[in-house]
């Protein structure tokens, strides 16, 4: 897997799967999560390149997701897209080992240039 997607919301996980195609990264192999319970199993198995996830979700939210992940030594690259903007959280997220933090809405542009740094371009 190279890219999980991670929100409790699926269509969302589907605007997200379709602005990344868009940027150019259309060979990406997808995988979905609806929780940061679930994707914290997903990752265990799957090994995903990259992980993008809302901050705001049933089960642990993923921040707590992230800091799970970083506990267990996983460097995974880790990305949010969320509703939920302040300078305070995008620093929080930044400083604990996000790559970048993405505020809906958002479009094609945006998510090309937090993924480029990390997939190496299109």
């Amino acid at each position: 897997m190279d890219l999980l997607l991670v929100d409790d919301s699926k269509t969302m996980r589907l605007l997200i799967h379709r602005a990344v195609r868009q940027a150019g990264y259309r060979d990406l192999l997808v995988c979905e999560a609806e929780n940061g319970a679930s994707a914290l199993e997903k990752v265990r198995s799957e090994r995903p390149r990259l992980i993008i996830s809302d901050w705001l979700m049933p089960e642990f939210s993923g921040m707590e997701l992230l800091q799970k992940l970083r506990d267990m030594g996983d460097s995974t690259p880790f990305g949010f897209i969320t509703s939920q903007a302040s300078r305070r959280l995008e620093s929080f997220a930044l400083s604990h080992g996000a790559r970048f933090m993405l505020v809906k809405p958002f479009n094609t542009e945006d998510v090309q240039s937090a993924l480029d740094p990390i997939l190496g371009g299109c």
